[in-house]
């Protein structure tokens, strides 16, 4: 379809012929000599084609930096054939020596790099175009089919994957907020990146197999890949550490941050306000690549400019307000999904049911439904969640093959539903809602301890002291900056608000009084 390879795609890919010359190839030969010679090193003897295989540089490049190695006596040919493709290489006591040097200060070995300015002008020709899409009507049709109602969510989505702008996804847990967001990338078409870029002798590592899907179609040069727009997904475990690029001194790469593997798709990050540090923190990071479609990363402490043509969504269960104007200018779109109709769930189940090979009869659909079916018309009353669904049905399956039935039996899909943990809950009348507070500690140091605690007294969970200290559990919608205005406007004076950590011992300390 012209849509995943339009002209501008296939004139990309007469660009990217495989370079057959140095010159063409746009890295110096210092630094290609130093890759072969490590990639004889690390085999001891190789074949031609293998270095080729490893490194994706076209066998004429091999022969003559290879020549002039084994005329500097670093690497000697053993054997030889017609085919300079079947000639084996070994390396010498003195290539031995030099390439532990070259090791030490750059272990790479592997699939050669591009150059930054190759990167850099590849990127621009793709990027600067981009939007506003066109996107046909059977792509839309084809992301959505597996998506059962959100009729206003989907518009939504579709417009931001046409002007490329940000979504702000909010509303009740299992409503299908993740799974509906990671469509977008399958409206946006495709892009071509490296697999690793070349700077000052250092390399970026772009490409990573979680992320990034090939197309069936490739660019001759290896060093290439045609991708699928990524869909990145991150969650509470994101921190301002991940969002830079790291240095891994094992594979000798600079390995790059969500924001820059999801250039040319969608960036989620799910359960926004559940991050370990402050989530105010995170997103004003997140500015600077939002807004430019760039950022800047270190090698061995150079800047560097790199690409991150991505559309952000937020996702959380939390209320709007956790994110400022700041932030929602960067994300304008919003969707809001409350609970989901029963007979959408009703229909996720069964579709699950189906997916999973699974045998049942209409009464076990009905009977599904019952359990969020109001109590004012003889049902259970639960409230209604895709996650639900998803998981009886995988449970249902394994209580059927426990039970040695070839169909799901309406016992069968009783124990399910006791088992689940949500619904057995809901059931118990333990509002999770209600009770799953995370907990926020904080260490205030101020002179003025005790117009701290007065005032904190009623907003707290536990308040202790601590010599010059005020230790203070507070609900997680209150963030330091929060904390901070909030003592600055009754005119109370500290010295330093730290944030140690968060725990949803509310969720616990309420279960445990039911259970008493």
């Amino acid at each position: 379809m012209s849509y995943y390879h339009d002209e501008q795609m296939e004139s990309l890919f007469e660009e990217l012929k495989q370079p057959k010359t140095l010159e063409e190839l746009h890295l110096s030969e210092g630094f290609v000599k130093d890759l072969l010679l490590k990639v004889i090193y690390s085999y001891g003897t190789i074949k031609t084609s293998t270095i080729n295989e490893t490194t994706g540089l076209h066998l004429d490049i091999i022969e003559s930096i290879l020549r002039k190695l084994e005329n500097d006596e670093f690497c000697g040919q053993i054997s030889g054939g017609f085919l300079f493709s079947s000639v084996e290489y070994t390396i010498t006591q003195k290539g031995k020596e030099l390439a532990s040097r070259v090791i030490a200060e750059n272990p790479y070995v592997g699939l050669a790099p591009v150059s930054y300015d190759d990167y850099d002008r590849m990127m621009d020709i793709q990027v600067s175009n981009r939007f506003p899409l066109s996107i046909p009507d059977e792509i839309v049709e084809e992301t959505f089919n597996d998506v059962v109602g959100l009729k206003e969510a989907k518009s939504t989505l579709i417009e931001s994957a046409t002007i490329n702008k940000g979504v702000f996804i909010y509303g009740s847990p299992g409503a299908g907020k993740t799974f509906i967001t990671s469509k977008t990338a399958e409206l946006l078409p495709p892009i071509i990146i490296p697999k690793f870029i070349e700077f000052g002798g250092k390399i970026l590592q772009l490409f990573d197999n979680d992320f990034h899907r090939m197309t069936p179609e490739q660019p001759e040069d290896p060093r290439w890949v045609k991708v699928y727009a990524p869909f990145v997904f991150t969650g509470a475990e994101l921190d301002l550490n991940k969002l830079d690029s790291v240095y891994n001194p094992k594979k000798g790469v600079y390995e790059t941050s969500p924001t820059i593997k999801s250039n040319g798709g969608v960036l989620l990050v799910d359960d926004l306000g559940r991050q370990q540090e402050s989530h105010e923190l995170i997103l004003n990071r997140l500015i600077v690549p939002m807004e430019n479609k760039k950022d800047v990363v270190y090698i061995a402490g150079v800047p560097v400019i790199v690409y991150t043509e991505f559309i952000p969504m937020f996702s959380t269960n939390l209320d709007v307000s956790i994110m400022d104007e700041a932030h929602l200018r960067r994300a304008p779109l919003h969707i809001f999904l409350g609970h989901p109709e029963i007979e959408n769930v009703a229909e996720v189940f069964r579709r699950n049911l189906n997916a999973l090979g699974e045998k049942y009869g209409s009464n076990i659909i009905k009977r599904f439904k019952m359990v969020y079916t109001p109590i004012t018309e003889g049902g259970e009353g639960l409230e209604p969640s895709y996650a639900h669904a998803r998981d009886v049905a995988q449970i249902c399956q394994a209580a059927r093959i426990l039970a040695g039935e070839d169909h799901i039996t309406p016992e069968i899909l009783e124990e399910s539903l006791s088992k689940h943990v949500l619904i057995a809950l809901q059931r118990m009348h333990v509002d999770i809602a209600q009770v799953q507070k995370m907990i926020r500690t904080f260490r205030i140091t101020s002179s003025d301890t005790e117009k701290i605690m007065l005032f904190l007294y009623s907003e707290a969970s536990s308040l202790c002291s601590e010599g010059d200290a005020i230790l203070v559990d507070l609900e997680d919608s209150i963030s330091a900056t929060k904390l901070g205005e909030m003592l600055s406007e009754e005119k109370i004076q500290f010295d330093r608000i730290e944030v140690l950590g968060e725990t949803k011992k509310e969720l616990r300390r309420t279960i445990m009084e039911y259970s008493e």
